[in-house]
């Protein structure tokens, strides 16, 4: 489900396609067979897209393109275009209505209509009781991963975007091993495009060991698969449904080093209390789809801590939109500070608007956006928005390296996100996504100190800044931005 903000094409679209056939004949091709797969392969591409995109220019730029490129619309659009995905959700919950009375109890005052969005739209419910321990970096979470796989004497299971093969990864194909070994139900779930960041693969080393191995729609011939987008861009290792980690990493050596100055930075989370059975809950769903193995679910564990949290799901299935909702109704509730820390910004006109509106109501939104991340062709997209944003009074901060590849969502020190997601619309609106909402003030203001450091680090851009550009990078920054929704 690709989303674009693009004008239609002008004309009638007999006129169109009477060149388009004209074009065809001239080239020898536009026989009657021709002509009517072309009208077929067409049509056909462009009424699915009428009848299942719900932003009206996404709908129209599908529809151009599947007219106006002979075949090779309708096969980009088939490649791009088609959401395949259609889950079956184990909810375990109560519904919305008899969670929210509950929910909002627990957290009066400014805190409440965030409260009641989650309610209506997770139909899930918040878990008191819950401890997050910040991990930074490989070097403190990888650690802690491999213990509690170590430990595990009933479950591990494990999704991950990319899964190295370097020697950090393969500490964690050896550790998935033994717990097989030892009668340990392992499972591990890699997403199917984002395993090709690595070679040799992981899935076929841990099969090798035994290891129950699932791609999350990977690409293949037959049965024909070649959807691009949809990917499962989650993070969630949870061990005898006692103990779970969840934030910004990928297994591999690239998550580690990034104190050093090379390579990145990131963060990871150490999560005990009630909420694993959320994120148990969220593995299982992913697993029966790419899997089709229905794994019960482990109980509740007992409480640990203070925080009180819930897994949020995003995804272009029921839960579209569900994190861009939430995230925009955690702008309106801010009062005195918001803080994005994401290494990629491409956000949607939406997300804009609403940084630009609470900016302008006297609330401090703080961007910390990395000065370079591992992908140029976003920097440049990144780029375009930024003058209109620094005008409108949003501070954006642009860090030196190391590649900042943290996720993380702060709202007045006292409500927090941690997960998966980046702020763009890939993560927002086309990816299959986790984040953890919590509420903690010991630990939010944990976390907007953690930020606050960055951002000190880093003056926010001035508008002289922001706009001092040149003509060809603007060019360049400009291009990038106008694909910027299929990035």
């Amino acid at each position: 489900m690709l989303r674009g903000a693009y004008p239609s094409p002008r004309g009638d679209t007999g006129g169109v396609l009477s060149r388009i056939m004209s074009e065809l004949h001239s080239l020898g091709v536009a026989g009657p067979l021709t002509a009517a797969l072309y009208l077929i392969t067409a049509l056909g591409a462009g009424l699915h897209a009428l009848l299942t995109k719900d932003d009206p220019s996404s709908a129209v730029s599908w529809i151009a393109v599947c007219v106006m490129v002979p075949f090779g619309g309708a096969l980009l659009y088939w490649v791009f275009g088609i959401n395949r995905v259609r889950r079956r959700q184990l909810s375990t919950g109560d519904p919305p209505s008899q969670m929210a009375a509950g929910s909002v109890a627990a957290l009066a005052g400014a805190l409440a209509p965030q409260v009641r969005i989650g309610d209506a739209l997770t139909q899930r419910r918040l878990e008191p009781g819950n401890t997050i321990e910040p991990l930074q970096n490989g070097e403190l979470a990888f650690p802690k991963m491999l213990a509690a796989i170590a430990e595990a004497r009933e479950s591990v299971w494990l999704a991950t975007y990319i899964f190295q093969t370097d020697p950090v990864g393969g500490q964690f194909i050896a550790a998935l091993g033994a717990a097989v070994q030892r009668g340990v139900s392992v499972r591990v779930l890699v997403d199917g495009i984002g395993e090709w960041y690595d070679w040799p693969h992981a899935v076929p080393q841990l099969r090798h060991l035994g290891v129950p191995t699932a791609r999350f729609l990977p690409p293949r011939l037959l049965p024909p698969n070649l959807s691009l987008n949809c990917r499962n861009h989650r993070k969630i290792l949870v061990a005898d449904g006692r103990v779970a980690f969840t934030g910004g990493m990928n297994l591999g050596g690239r998550e580690v080093g990034g104190g050093t100055g090379h390579r990145m930075t990131d963060m990871h989370f150490r999560v005990l209390g009630p909420i694993v059975a959320q994120l148990a809950e969220t593995f299982a769903e992913d697993w029966e789809f790419a899997a089709a193995e229905h794994l019960p679910l482990p109980s509740t564990p007992g409480a640990t801590g203070d925080s009180i949290c819930r897994v949020i799901t995003g995804g272009p299935d029921q839960d579209v939109d569900k994190l861009l909702l939430i995230l925009l109704s955690a702008l309106a509730s801010a009062e005195r500070h918001v803080q994005i820390m994401t290494p990629y910004f491409i956000p949607p006109l939406e997300l804009v608007a609403a940084l630009e509106a609470t900016a302008l109501r006297g609330v401090t939104v703080s961007l910390v956006l990395p000065r370079r991340s591992n992908l140029r062709y976003i920097d440049w997209a990144t780029l375009h928005w930024i003058p209109a944003l620094v005008a409108r009074g949003v501070r954006v901060h642009l860090q030196s390296p190391p590649f900042s590849h943290a996720k993380l969502l702060v709202i007045d020190g006292r409500y927090a996100h941690i997960g998966s997601v980046n702020v763009d619309t890939r993560s927002l609106r086309l990816n299959f996504e986790v984040t953890v909402e919590v509420y903690d003030q010991r630990l939010c203001g944990e976390l907007a100190a953690f930020i606050g450091e960055r951002e000190r680090a880093a003056p926010p851009l001035s508008v002289h800044d922001a706009q001092c550009v040149g003509p060809l990078p603007r060019l360049r920054n400009a291009l990038c931005w106008l694909i910027s929704p299929y990035l």
